[in-house]
């Protein structure tokens, strides 16, 4: 694998806190306009609410996860060091959104739907897609040597990744408790607005958040890629000449 210069881990941490500012403005703002200033839903009323951070939460999930098969192709062909931490850290950021996006869609189904869960197209391929992704953080956890790391986890990301593309037509290809995708055309002007800023608040969060967790994996790479080999455990063969091979 090949290392970069400890500039890269600097740059990242930098980059990863100006976007965290950025992203937390953005929240903040959006946030602001959708509880107080855009109207409740005819139907829903004030339930529907949580949409402002549901839905960029799963628009950013499906993104994050989106890049993470980005960065597994591209760590098969550069075997750079810095891609397969960023690759490292997107999971664990998409991993996150997901689980956030399954908690925040129970909250409204109790009150909408009148259950907790229910094992509809959408729901059900959204909890294979965490699962599949927490089993390749698992892989990733099991293997010591950070090049076969590398290889192993891009490999079993590209894998898992076929499900996000089925996670997004599900509603459109079965029938499903969840809504279609909602569109500027079919949402209230007033809604647009904080559902907007709040997307792009949590893609500068979710992108802050992988920048520093890539950085620290990049450390815990150079210190890994560092460390002298471990010692053979197999036993010492006897030299033709004499001594020890």
């Amino acid at each position: 694998m090949q290392m970069n210069g400890p500039g890269s881990t600097r740059k990242m941490v930098l980059a990863g806190a100006a976007l965290a500012a950025v992203g937390a403005a953005l929240l903040g703002y959006g946030s602001y306009r959708g509880l107080f200033v855009a109207p409740p839903e005819h139907y829903m009323g004030e339930v529907q609410r949580i949409m402002y951070v549901h839905v960029p939460t799963a628009w950013n999930a499906l993104l994050t996860l989106t890049f993470a098969f980005g960065l597994a192709a591209a760590s098969l062909f550069t075997r750079r060091a810095v891609v397969d931490a960023l690759l490292e850290a997107a999971i664990e950021v998409g991993v996150l959104l997901a689980f956030l996006l399954c908690v925040q869609g129970s909250l409204w189904a109790k009150p909408t739907w009148g259950v907790w869960w229910d094992w509809d197209p959408r729901l059900t391929t959204v909890a294979v897609m965490l699962l599949a992704f927490v089993g390749v953080l698992g892989l990733r956890a099991l293997v010591d040597d950070p090049a076969r790391r590398a290889t192993w986890s891009a490999v079993a990301t590209i894998v898992a990744f076929a499900d996000v593309p089925i996670v997004y037509f599900s509603v459109r290809w079965w029938n499903s408790l969840h809504q279609l995708q909602s569109t500027p055309k079919t949402v209230d002007p007033a809604m647009v607005l904080p559902l907007r800023v709040n997307a792009f608040g949590m893609l500068a969060v979710a992108s802050s958040l992988i920048l520093l967790r890539g950085a620290l994996a990049l450390r815990r790479q150079s210190r890994e890629l560092a460390l002298p080999p471990r010692p053979s455990m197999a036993p010492a063969r006897p030299h033709p000449l004499g001594g020890e091979a």
